[in-house]
């Protein structure tokens, strides 16, 4: 059954509360569609799929939309977070942490200072 192969995704999907949520199977195709909060909500669904499914899979059909293309992702900053490591984690490289405070500089006055708590807006690139 292609939905028990594609529980991880489905689980993904419930953990990142995906929104107007339906799946259903047709002819051995799982046909999963729903709303991401932001692209890289939707980015996680994708790297899942093709994690269990591999680069093209052929019975998986995904259709999922983004809620607020405005930004790449929202953070809500952990005790021993740096906006170094937060940059790491959306966009692979440290050193795009300013690209990260500048689009915060309405509640981050320095780069070096940030708190548990704090909800930060992930650019889009």
């Amino acid at each position: 059954m292609v939905k028990a192969k594609y529980q991880e995704v489905l689980d993904l999907g419930e953990k990142l509360n995906i929104q107007n949520g339906d799946i259903s199977e047709k002819e051995g195709v799982l046909q999963v569609k729903g709303t991401a909060a932001t692209q890289y909500d939707k980015n996680l669904i994708w790297d899942k799929i093709k994690e269990v499914g591999g680069d093209n899979p052929a019975d998986i059909m995904a259709d999922i939309n983004v809620a607020d293309e405005s930004v790449y992702a929202r953070h809500t900053v952990a005790s021993g977070e740096t906006l170094g490591k937060i940059a790491k984690q959306y966009y692979g490289e440290p050193g795009k942490y300013q690209k990260i405070f500048q689009a915060n500089t309405d509640i981050l006055k320095n780069p070096d200072v940030i708190h548990p708590g704090q909800e930060l807006v992930i650019p889009n690139l």
